[in-house]
């Protein structure tokens, strides 16, 4: 098993992290509302965000492995945290698809794709995952 990523902490509430395999790297700061900069994307933000990302690639696989034509696929993403402890509680997700005259089973499996992907079901079945589906 290879090591992912490398993180160092670069002082005033700010993180790198360095992938690897690319030499890709994220800067991560802590929000505003935990006492910190919020001029990056916090870890949280990162979490909620790669949901999104995971539904959009995961429908991207299963358009491929089903030949189906996708276009533009957009998404927006909040992020509900909770308190006592501090954590995410929830994350809505509303993806914009563009619709390429999708059949009723296309769109199921793009659908299916989406919501069973890595990231949704590696996260606490606590954390309320809204996701809306909207064709264009």
């Amino acid at each position: 098993m290879a090591i992912l990523s490398q993180i160092n902490y670069l002082g005033d509430l700010r993180t790198e992290a360095e992938h690897l395999a690319s030499s890709v790297k994220i800067i991560t700061d802590a929000p505003i509302d935990n006492h910190g900069k919020g001029q990056a994307f916090s870890p949280t933000d990162l979490v909620s965000t790669a949901l999104a990302q995971c539904m959009i690639t995961l429908m991207g696989i299963a358009a491929n492995e089903h030949h189906i034509k996708l276009g533009r696929i957009e998404a927006e993403v909040t992020k509900i945290m909770g308190t006592n402890p501090r954590r995410i509680s929830g994350i809505k997700v509303d993806l914009r698809i563009e619709n390429l005259s999708f059949t009723e089973k296309e769109i199921a499996i793009l659908e299916k794709a989406a919501i069973t992907c890595p990231v949704a079901q590696s996260l606490s079945t606590a954390l309320n995952q809204e996701i809306s589906f909207n064709y264009f």
